[in-house]
């Protein structure tokens, strides 16, 4: 394996993805208690300031669970930052995370290299998403310790290519950690990305039916009752191609079918912080398609106990 020191005690090699909107520190909390890795979007925490509380949060929930569970100690959790330069947040978020020393920050949406050096400052690691052999180059080349490869059916902004052949470009030249993203819900699944040659796994859509999540009763319900065919690719809504459950496109009075292109030259992720497009697409709503492997609302630390029991019933299958 080649995963960083920190995260070598995992209960299971999954990181939980940072959603926008749906994740907060008692999801994080829940899952990095669980065993796997917590993390949530910086964006998340509006206003600006509540992010410092959040973080406090976080690190407070991890110290009482580790002083009652010393052989039981929680997982790291990271906090995602859109690099993007229309996120005029980034720097007061970042210095942020400077001061609560984040364990690990996952950077979207390009690859700089004078966040990567903030984070590495204080003993952090800094891992980048990708969706194409071409990007992952360039985010190691600026500093990335580690890559999580958005392959095609990630929920939110989301890559066309398959996972086969991201992961094998990518292992063609890079020893480092790396993460799979696409439409894993099941702890086979999870079995299967190290089977292709990443370390883990990424899982975001089956958290939104999660108690802890900060979604609405009908968006779990949402993921709860849809299938990969439900799931709808478009870059629409925020100038990122992403993927979407189609009954919320439906519900806003728009065809999920004849969808037109955004203009990329206008993407605004200040906006993302509580502007008027946000409050616009609010009730648009991310999901991958992995969703059919979602049946029920449960607990974070359920749904990770499912996802562990099914990864060792998948091992021992394989008689790995």
């Amino acid at each position: 394996m080649s995963l960083p020191a920190s995260m070598q005690a995992l209960r299971l090699p999954v990181i939980g993805a940072p959603l926008f909107i749906i994740s907060n520190p008692k999801l994080v909390l829940a899952q990095v208690t669980s065993g796997i890795v917590g993390a949530f979007p910086a964006l998340n925490a509006r206003p600006e300031s509540l992010l410092d509380d959040w973080l406090d949060e976080i690190a407070s929930g991890i110290a009482t669970h580790d002083a009652a569970n010393p052989d039981r100690r929680a997982a790291p959790f990271a906090v995602n930052q859109i690099v993007h330069r229309s996120n005029t947040r980034l720097d007061r978020d970042l210095a942020l995370c400077v001061k609560h020393r984040v364990p690990i920050v996952i950077t979207s949406l390009g690859a700089v290299e004078e966040v990567n050096q903030a984070v590495h400052g204080y003993g952090g690691i800094v891992l980048h998403d990708v969706i194409n052999d071409r990007f992952a180059h360039k985010a190691v080349e600026k500093g990335a310790d580690g890559l999580i490869a958005v392959a095609a059916g990630a929920g939110g902004h989301a890559g066309q290519l398959s996972p086969f052949a991201l992961v094998q470009e990518i292992r063609r030249w890079f020893d480092g950690p790396l993460f799979l993203s696409g439409a894993i819900a099941t702890g086979g699944a999870v079995l299967a990305a190290q089977a292709m040659g990443a370390d883990g796994a990424y899982i975001g859509s089956a958290f939104i039916a999660t108690e802890e999540a900060n979604a609405s009763d009908a968006y779990r319900q949402a993921v709860v009752d849809a299938h990969a065919s439900d799931i709808v690719y478009s870059s629409y809504f925020t100038g990122v191609s992403g993927n979407y459950l189609r009954a919320s496109i439906e519900a806003a009075g728009m065809d999920p079918d004849n969808l037109p292109e955004a203009d990329k030259s206008k993407m605004d992720f200040g906006a993302a912080a509580g502007g008027d497009k946000a409050k616009a697409w609010k009730d648009i709503w991310g999901a991958g398609q992995g969703v059919g492997a979602v049946d029920a609302v449960v607990p974070a630390a359920r749904l990770v106990d499912r996802l562990a029991g099914e990864y060792e019933a998948a091992r021992r299958r394989l008689a790995l």
